[in-house]
């Protein structure tokens, strides 16, 4: 979900359902009160969820393209005013640009918005994606892609031992090697990242931690409320987030917004980072990632590296090497073996 390049992702944020695969027992949604989850029922659906979330990771690994189209066209602007400022505007646009589709393609999303439960588990997820953007935004400053792709990465494992600690459950020894495969292939695919140890790479550990609670949280609300309404919520919370972070970065915000936005080279990646990184692809979680256990979406979030890589191979920026066998191949088995794990009925009963 998240190691584009990795400025932005996403990545990344109904009504309650009778049925949850997560089997978490009674935790605090940050919303005052007991979330109860109940054993998976209907396998078919947990598939069709795997299926869209494969799907999600492969447009996020679009979004590196998107990305790096939109900077590629703004390198004097990036010289002049920064980059913190400029990515902001960036993060906002995109994330202005999914709030308007959610609401008005979604009536049940406005009708949420009355809720104010909703209000809380958006803004909780929202000040979650926010915060997890900023920190890997501001620890890329000083890192390189590779070392932020590997770091980024880590939210596998967060995701694992956070969730088997809200589930009062050891983890298994298949589910180890299958979360630390998954993660070596997340993080190796472009090849080994040099570490040396840092700002920069402790704000994207960080990161990760975010974005491993962000697949969590994201879990227990959405089983609660809905999540169309959930998705807008959490989308006005990271839209005027980011507005502020730009508003106060020190540049003057008018200038700033008039020359990133001038741009046919900027507004066109940006439209697609908006319509499909954001509004398709959390619109996509929100709505199907609740049928799923946390550990194997997080799994599945970790093939956006390999789009992200195979659609720079197709575009010439990224150069072949055998890691990209070896990262895949990794990724894909670590996969493999999560599935199997969570889905034996004794994991089920476990859990």
């Amino acid at each position: 979900m998240l190691s584009e390049g990795t400025l932005l992702e996403g990545m990344p944020p109904c009504n309650p359902i009778d049925h949850h695969p997560h089997h978490l027992p009674p935790v605090d949604g940050g919303m005052g009160e007991a979330i109860q989850v109940t054993p998976l029922e209907f396998k078919p659906e947990r598939k069709k969820a795997a299926l869209v979330l494969f799907s999600v990771t492969l447009i996020w690994g679009a979004t590196f393209v998107w990305m790096k189209q939109a900077l590629d066209a703004l390198d004097a602007e990036l010289a002049l005013y920064g980059s913190f400022g400029v990515v902001a505007l960036l993060v906002a646009g995109r994330f202005f640009i999914a709030t308007v589709l959610v609401f008005c393609v979604f009536s049940s999303a406005r009708a949420g918005l009355r809720d104010p439960e909703v209000w809380k588990g958006g803004g909780l997820l929202g000040g979650i994606l926010l915060v997890g953007f900023v920190s890997q935004m501001i620890g890329l400053d000083s890192i390189n892609p590779s070392t932020s792709a590997f770091l980024t990465s880590l939210y596998i494992v967060f995701t694992a031992l956070i969730s088997r600690r809200l589930g009062g459950n050891p983890l298994t020894r298949m589910l180890v090697i299958g979360v630390l495969l998954a993660t070596f292939g997340a993080g190796f695919i472009e090849g080994p990242p040099h570490l040396s140890w840092g700002w920069g790479e402790v704000l994207t550990v960080g990161s990760a931690t975010f974005f491993a609670l962000h697949i969590i949280y994201t879990d227990i609300i959405t089983a609660k409320q809905d999540p169309l309404a959930i998705t807008l919520s959490s989308f006005l919370v990271v839209t005027a987030g980011a507005l502020l972070l730009f508003l106060f970065s020190g540049q003057p915000p008018v200038e700033v917004a008039q020359n990133v936005l001038s741009s046919r080279e900027v507004v066109l990646p940006l439209i697609y980072l908006g319509v499909g990184g954001s509004f398709f692809c959390l619109v996509a979680l929100n709505m199907y990632q609740r049928h799923l256990h946390p550990v194997q979406a997080a799994i599945i979030y970790g093939f956006e590296p390999v789009w992200a890589t195979l659609f720079g191979l197709g575009l010439g920026m990224v150069e072949w090497t055998w890691w990209i066998l070896v990262g895949g191949g990794a990724l894909l088995l670590g996969n493999l073996l999560v599935e199997m794990t969570v889905s034996t009925p004794q994991m089920d009963e476990a859990e």
